[in-house]
């Protein structure tokens, strides 16, 4: 019998590129490399005590509430203690204001299932985060990137291209944003917030980092200035102050988009775990969740300091890069010609790793970037990490990736952090 060939898969699908990030990652599991690429926080500073004490209360007093299917919107405990550190914070939230979700990043997922049709305009930053742009091209958007300079859009940039290229929706991680570690102003937030109700688009602020915070003051939420208040989505996630593992996020909606949001949720998968919910929930009943934070901001601050101290020795005279205020990136770009996916090869052949910037931006990529992790390793493995990439970035032009030509000259200006 000659049988028919297998269905293809949906073609969706075709015009969406794996991630490098995660090819990468999948080369950097072993202990001996150091690893710069992954955004993840160290697991030597999860709060192994605090989430073991979680774990026995939930087994020992609710075992039968945790192990059962739970409401698509999410625990009404754990929503409550959420909505109350987002009051905090200065957004006021109602526990009603809020889902669930596994992860941020399905929060992402269900606003973009929610908000967007096929063809509809995403406005992005550039370079912005890769499962984002995933994200909105398998739904069929268009995306479409904002001009930046030094990490901030010009407003009234921002304010051309909303009316030239009328999007549905404008993505935005104003706090630390990955993959460059910047920090949106007051000002831009103003803006963005200004040109949603003007214009009739919807907001998503993305904001996975925004309490780990080393230096300077916080900036009031996008979602917290008039205009924005009916037509934001805000995302967060305990995966970078918590534990990635438990997977718990979370959505704050406007009223008009909860019922969409809930019902993509019900599709996607009924509910998110409920031991995971219960964990999370009995980890903030015990009041251990702001010294936990207060340690990370202490430990990360220090491991931000400690590259930001050894990048000099360790990239090409002409390099730039920036000094996050918090959050888990920092962002360099090195002398024009070169190409950080080119070298990439040679440091992982001596035990080290980053992500190349090119893959994160929609237009005109930069292939001279790149995106370095600070979060996950202590400062002495820091500072042996970048002696190993210098040894590959500071070799050669042939060796490094980058013509002759474009070597800078003994007149070129030297390393400057910005």
């Amino acid at each position: 019998m000659n049988a028919a060939p297998p269905p293809a898969t949906a073609a969706r699908l075709d015009t969406v590129e794996t991630s490098p990030l995660r090819d990468i990652l999948a080369l950097t599991s072993r202990s001996d490399v150091l690893s710069f690429a992954g955004g993840l926080p160290d697991p030597a500073l999860f709060d192994h005590e605090g989430l073991r004490t979680a774990v026995d209360q939930v087994l020992t007093h609710a075992p039968r509430r945790a192990f059962q299917y739970s409401r698509t919107e999410g625990d009404p405990a754990l929503r409550a203690a959420i909505a109350a550190r987002l009051d905090r914070r200065g957004l006021p939230t109602a526990p009603d204001d809020l889902l669930i979700t596994s992860g941020s990043q399905q929060a992402l997922a269900l606003a973009t299932t929610a908000l967007l049709e096929p063809g509809d305009t995403v406005l992005v930053e550039n370079p912005s985060y890769l499962a984002a742009l995933q994200c909105f091209r398998l739904a069929g958007a268009r995306v479409v990137p904002l001009p930046t300079c030094g990490g901030e859009c010009d407003p009234a940039v921002l304010t051309e291209v909303v009316r030239r290229e009328r999007p549905r929706l404008l993505y935005v991680i104003p706090n630390f944003q990955n993959p460059t570690g910047s920090t949106m102003s007051a000002r831009l937030r103003q803006e963005v917030a200004r040109n949603a109700a003007a214009h009739g688009l919807w907001i998503v602020e993305d904001d996975p980092y925004g309490e780990l915070r080393y230096r300077g003051d916080p900036v009031p939420a996008i979602a917290a200035h008039p205009g924005a208040e009916d037509r934001t989505i805000v995302l967060g996630s305990f995966s970078k102050i918590l534990a990635p593992g438990l997977r718990v996020g979370w959505l704050r909606a406007p009223r008009g988009a909860r019922r969409a949001l809930t019902v993509a949720k019900q599709v996607a998968d009924l509910h998110t775990s409920t031991l995971d919910q219960a964990i999370v929930g009995a980890y903030l009943a015990g009041g251990r969740m702001e010294g936990h934070i207060a340690g990370l901001r202490q430990a990360y601050g220090a491991r931000l300091a400690a590259m930001v101290a050894g990048l000099p020795e360790a990239l090409p005279e002409g390099s730039t890069w920036n000094e996050p205020e918090g959050g888990m990136f920092l962002w360099v770009r090195m002398p024009e010609g070169m190409d950080a996916a080119a070298t990439l090869p040679s440091a992982m052949r001596r035990n080290v790793a980053y992500v190349p910037g090119a893959a994160f931006f929609t237009d005109s990529p930069v292939p001279a970037s790149m995106r370095l992790t600070f979060t996950t390793h202590a400062p002495d493995e820091i500072a042996e990490g970048l002696a190993r990439l210098g040894t590959v970035l500071r070799r050669s032009p042939h060796d490094r990736g980058m013509p002759a030509a474009a070597q800078p000259t003994a007149g070129s200006p030297g390393r400057r952090p910005r």
